[in-house]
């Protein structure tokens, strides 16, 4: 069933044309791999799958940043482009129902990606301010790309880096994560044969045992990762569980998660936080100056804004500026956005092409419009 449009989805498309994004037409059925690859583990378990007839996996369009990228790729169109877009997703387990409405912008291409942060947080901020007059808006920003470089500058392995920016934006992963790096476990919970073969470190030993193990309990490698494979991830994890910060790291850490001040002072309390823990942060904290910049310029109420070291949003493509819009007394955001500069080169563009966009939740806008009313 196709749903009704809401009465002030005219108002919605009048804000495109006037912020210079063109209305553009994605399909409902989708490639499935692309979300189960990139989308993050919150929308993943939530898709609706089905497959082809030469059993392709699909699904129905969950959200519409990554099918905008896929189209503006597939027509090898020009950039900078500016995509709009309203329609139906659909998602299992949702409050308020399984198919809903969705409206937003994608910016694809700017090169001036603090002038394009701002503008696409001003585009949002503007079409909600537009379609819900006399609200009280109240803005959360964060910065992927600040988290990673303060973990960078406390010495984390690669691989507690990337597990911690798997996590960033979730209050449970990112708690959990951190009692590991606090204490960790070691091989304790490995079988005793396998546990001394990753305590060397003998990868080629630990493959043989595997494929032998695998072999007597009728376990196909083709089935799955081969023996190599799992063999190198076990020695991986517990290279990640040897490692211990000192208390001084981690209480950095979770001082900077934390940190949640109103945005005009989060470039002050950023550097102070740098310099009070002895860390170089030059280049993210350079960029989160200019884009602040640019946002101020744009004339949003500063005072609505508030910075959160600790946000971030439940999408895994997303490598920096993320925001959230709310009605001030609301639990669930009607709008969040942000920038996701690998995504397109993930899905297969032949160059580098940045982004960021926002997406509007209408069913969420249209029950305060009635509450107004």
């Amino acid at each position: 069933m196709t749903l009704r449009a809401p009465d002030f989805a005219d108002e919605i498309v009048t804000i495109f044309e006037e912020r210079d994004a063109a209305l553009t037409d994605i399909a409902i059925i989708q490639p499935a791999d692309p979300f189960l690859d990139m989308a993050g583990e919150d929308l993943r378990r939530r898709i609706f799958l089905t497959e082809s007839e030469t059993g392709a996996n699909l699904c129905l369009r969950p959200e519409f940043t990554i099918p905008v990228c896929r189209d503006h790729i597939d027509k090898r169109a020009a950039t900078p482009q500016r995509y709009a877009y309203l329609g139906e997703v659909f998602r299992q387990q949702r409050e308020g129902g399984a198919e809903f409405l969705q409206a937003g912008i994608e910016d694809l291409g700017t090169s001036d990606r603090a002038g394009a942060d701002a503008r696409s947080l001003a585009d949002a901020h503007a079409l909600l301010a537009r379609v819900l007059p006399g609200e009280t808006l109240s803005v959360t920003l964060g910065d992927q790309a600040v988290f990673e470089a303060v973990l960078a500058a406390l010495g984390l392995p690669r691989g507690w880096q990337m597990r911690l920016t798997r996590a960033f934006g979730s209050q449970t992963l990112l708690q959990a994560a951190l009692d590991d790096l606090a204490n960790p476990q070691g091989t304790a919970n490995l079988p005793r044969a396998i546990a001394g073969l990753v305590a060397r470190g003998d990868e080629a030993a630990l493959a043989e045992h595997v494929g032998t193990v695998m072999e007597e309990t009728g376990l196909s490698p083709s089935a799955g990762r081969t023996p190599e494979e799992i063999a190198r991830r076990l020695i991986e994890k517990a290279e990640l569980r040897s490692v211990r910060l000192t208390d001084e790291a981690m209480s950095a850490l979770k001082a900077f998660v934390s940190l949640r001040v109103p945005f005009a002072e989060a470039g002050e309390r950023l550097s102070a936080f740098a310099t009070d823990n002895g860390l170089i942060l030059d280049d993210a904290l350079e960029t989160f100056a200019a884009r602040a910049e640019r946002i101020e310029a744009e004339g949003l109420p500063l005072d609505a804004l508030t910075y959160d070291a600790g946000f971030g949003r439940p999408l895994d493509y997303y490598t920096g500026f993320v925001f959230e819009i709310a009605a001030s007394d609301a639990v669930q955001p009607l709008a969040g956005g942000g920038r996701y500069d690998r995504l397109l080169t993930l899905l297969g563009a032949e160059t580098s092409i940045p982004g960021v966009g926002f997406s509007i939740w209408l069913d969420r806008v249209a029950a305060l419009r009635e509450t107004a009313a």
